[in-house]
């Protein structure tokens, strides 16, 4: 994954002042807790008007006219999640405003931190925990598991 590409992602977040919050591996990652992964995980709330920012947000990043097809109405609906493959790069985004009936944007609890001069909105890791200890992928158990020995988590924390 191109750390560059990253961090240039998440500072047009932060530019267009998207509502959302860093998920995922490489959220794993932000907390200290190396994982290898392929894309960036994220839940953004779903109105309109912060999916009008996520859209400015990925063109400032990428030319893709494909990026005005994505909107609140697909991320309100049934299956709240959008893939969006760039046209360029390594890297790929799950754009998500509700996992299930687990989590929806509000109950995803983050901390704005620094991170090489650009502030992300990154889940918090008892909510990392919340997310992964329960799911039947074997890397989400062991992200769980990794957070609860970083963070002395225990089963109970939500």
């Amino acid at each position: 994954m191109d750390f560059d590409e990253v961090m240039k992602l998440l500072a047009s977040f932060e530019k267009r002042q998207l509502d959302y919050v860093l998920i995922g591996g490489v959220a794993l990652n932000f907390h200290g807790i190396a994982r290898a992964t392929e894309d960036i995980d994220l839940f953004v709330r779903p109105d309109p008007v912060n999916i009008e920012r996520l859209r400015h947000a990925l063109k400032d990043v990428y030319e893709d006219p494909s990026i005005d097809e994505i909107t609140a109405e697909d991320l309100s609906g049934a299956y709240p999640t959008i893939r969006y493959v760039p046209p360029s790069g390594e890297l790929f985004l799950d754009i998500l405003a509700r996992l299930g009936d687990k989590a929806a944007y509000d109950d995803v609890h983050f901390d704005a931190v620094e991170v090489g001069g650009v502030t992300v909105r990154l889940a918090t890791p008892t909510t990392l925990y919340r997310l992964k200890k329960d799911t039947l992928r074997a890397i989400d158990r062991a992200d769980a598991e990794a957070l609860q020995k970083k963070f002395q988590l225990t089963p109970d924390d939500e």
